[in-house]
């Protein structure tokens, strides 16, 4: 399964291969990182979109956030899945994300083990 990682933090790159270490080495998840939402939309967009199955997208970016982002995702490519991450857990967010289509929406600092189990149900 290829997850994409949208998160203008270079960091969460590290922590998400540290994390899933086990899953990568097992060839169950690979990752694909951006550092901005214009990014990941180039990238869907030059693409096999199909290969991508889920993203996780930060909200609170500089440029386009991760509503946005959100918003044109769902337009553009259906079928994917999109959970939301924020450090922020303010009820407009959640309400917007919801409304554009989030199929999740979760919370800093992430629980790793959550999250495992809810990537490993998409499968």
């Amino acid at each position: 399964m290829k997850v994409m990682v949208v998160d203008d933090e270079e960091d969460i790159q590290s922590l998400f291969k540290q994390k899933f270490r086990k899953e990568i080495k097992a060839g169950q998840i690979q990752f694909h990182f951006c550092l901005s939402a214009e990014a990941a939309l180039n990238y869907l967009e030059n693409q096999e979109e199909a290969s991508i199955v889920l993203i996780l997208s930060d909200i609170n970016m500089p440029g386009m956030n991760g509503l946005e982002l959100l918003r044109i995702l769902k337009e553009k490519f259906p079928d994917l899945k999109v959970f939301m991450i924020t450090a922020y857990g303010d009820e407009k967010n959640y309400q917007t994300a919801i409304a554009y289509g989030a199929d999740d929406y979760i919370t800093k600092p992430v629980n790793f083990d959550s999250l495992k189990i809810k990537i490993i149900n998409l499968q």
